[in-house]
Parts: C-alpha cells; structure tokens; sequence
C-alpha cells in the first residue's frame, strides 16, 4: 500500500507510458520477441498501472488485483505450457476486457468530477481514449474468437496469429478514429454492430469531455479573473 500511496501522484503518466509502449514498442524491437515476451509483461504492468490509478476506489482497485493475478497466471501458463486451466484464451480476453472498460469509465469519471483542469486531467483524457481503443480491440477479439473470420483479411491461424492482432488492433484504433480506410471490413453482423459501437464511443467520447474541459477551463479563467 505505501508503494501505491507513493505512485499515486504518477498514475496517469506510468498508465500513459505502458500504454504507449504496448501500442508502439514493436516498431523498436523484433516482431516476434515483442509479442511473445515483451508485449504480455507490458499488459501486466498496464494492469498494474491501472491499479495505482484506481486505489481511491478500493473495490475498484481490488478487482483489478485479481486480473493481475489471473493475467500472471495465463503469461506463466502460455509460456511455459503449464496448461491451468480450459478456455484460457477467452478468459484472458475477457479480463483485458473488463479490465479496460473499468480504467476507462474511471478515467471519464475523474475528469467529469474534476473542478479544475490540471495536467492530470489533461493527461487522463488521452489516457481514456487509449484505453477505449484497447477495449475495442478486445471486443472485436473477443467476436473474432467466438465467430471467426468475422473481418476480411484477418485470419487468426497458428502461423499468423501475432499479424493477425496487429491488424485487429490498427483496425480498433481506425475505427475508433471513424477514419475507416476500408482495407479491413467486418464482415458477421455482430461484428458490423460492434464496428458502429466503437465509433460511436469514439464520437460520443470526444465531444461530450471536450465539451466537459471546456466549460471548466472557461469558469476557471472566469474564476481567475475574479480574484
């Protein structure tokens, strides 16, 4: 707990930095030891990070600790072929999932509450929509694991799986973005409503905190001028 008190003050910068570093730390190293090695340890400490900035929420932060432990688990159990536990896949989707859709309405709730707007806020608002394309690329996972072939030209096989996440992830973060290049379409109807979902929280979450920050940017150089 002292370790967390410490880190608090940091939260959104380290959730910052894991996350960046997941996004873009394969275009500093190798493909494939970034993947298999370095990407499910930066998930972890993403989780950990998460934890640090939802320790004001002790039910919040205590859930997230379980992820940790089940998301060590599932690294330790792909790794080294320790075979835990069945549908170990879907499990690990399904708690990166969770796990993002927490930090994410934390996050939006944190700025919507905040009286002034500070460089945390600032930097929880980037933290947000980091996160909410992560959660899109576990939903679109998630329906590509359960129906596949859902998006033309991502095929999830043994000898392409890591392309194949790099690709679901460019196109969560286009999607998001509504910049839709259409080189990958969605194909399944439930893939094709999630599309529309993860754009319209895209949309909805740019103007309703951009709305948000500045109104409270404007009363707080109203209140500034006043004093």
């Amino acid at each position: 707990m002292k370790l967390i008190s410490y880190l608090h003050p940091y939260r959104y910068k380290l959730f910052l930095i894991s996350l960046l570093l997941i996004l873009f730390g394969s275009l500093v190293m190798p493909g494939n030891i970034f993947e298999y090695w370095v990407s499910p340890v930066l998930l972890i400490m993403n989780l950990m990070a998460g934890i640090v900035l939802t320790s004001e929420k002790r039910g919040v932060m205590r859930f997230l600790i379980v992820l940790v432990v089940i998301n060590s688990i599932i690294f330790f159990d792909v790794t080294f072929n320790l075979h835990f536990t069945d549908g170990i896949t879907f499990i690990k989707l399904l708690s990166y999932f969770v796990f993002y859709g927490l930090v994410t309405y934390q996050i939006m709730n944190y700025v919507f509450l905040s009286k002034k707007v500070t460089g945390d806020v600032i930097l929880g608002i980037i933290c947000g929509y980091l996160s909410l394309g992560l959660l899109s690329f576990f939903l679109f996972y998630i329906i590509e694991y359960f129906e596949p072939n859902s998006y033309s030209n991502i095929v999830f096989s043994p000898d392409s799986i890591e392309a194949a996440k790099e690709q679901l992830m460019y196109f969560s973060y286009v999607t998001l973005l509504t910049i839709g290049y259409g080189e990958i379409v969605p194909l399944s109807e439930v893939a094709q409503k999630g599309a529309i979902l993860v754009a319209l929280m895209g949309q909805f979450y740019i103007a309703i905190l951009t709305a948000i920050v500045v109104g409270k940017f404007i009363n707080q150089a109203h209140l500034s001028e006043e004093d």
